[in-house]
Parts: C-alpha cells; structure tokens; sequence
C-alpha cells in the first residue's frame, strides 16, 4: 500500500493539493481576495456579498497582470476568467 501526501488549504478545507507550495499559494491568494472584498465593501456598497466575492477572487487570481496595468498600458488579455 502507497502513502500520499496531500495539503489541504486552511481557508477552503475541501480543496486538496499534492504540493504545499501551491496549497500555501491558494491560501494566499484567498486571503487576498478576503481582503479586496472588505474594502469593496466599503468602497461599493451596493455590491452583494457575493459581487464582493467574485470580485475579490478574480483580482486576485489576477494580481500579477493586474499589477503590471497599474505601471503601464499593457494587454490584459492574459487574464484568468476561470472561476475554478
């Protein structure tokens, strides 16, 4: 019988992971999203909690392009639309 390792993420306990490193990114990344949700909250009221959280999470798992738009024009398209 064979032993597997896996990591589960702290912040979405049903998600698993056979390498911590990308578990630890996912936990980052929430945790990111959980953070832009919140001062969506108070920046955009009127969004839903779900609005903030969809949000969030796409800008998040979008941060690094994100982050090389704020410096510069550049193509965007090389953002994730993929909500898995």
């Amino acid at each position: 019988m064979a032993v597997e390792v896996v990591y589960r993420s702290s912040r979405d306990p049903e998600r698993l992971f056979m390498d911590k490193a990308e578990a630890d990114r996912y936990d980052k990344m929430l945790e990111l999203a959980e953070a832009v949700a919140e001062a969506l909250e108070k920046g955009v009221p009127s969004l839903s909690d779900e609005q903030r959280e969809e949000v969030g999470i796409f800008l998040a798992r979008n941060r690094e392009v994100l982050a090389k738009a704020f410096k510069g024009p550049v193509d965007l398209s090389d953002l994730n639309f993929d909500k898995a």
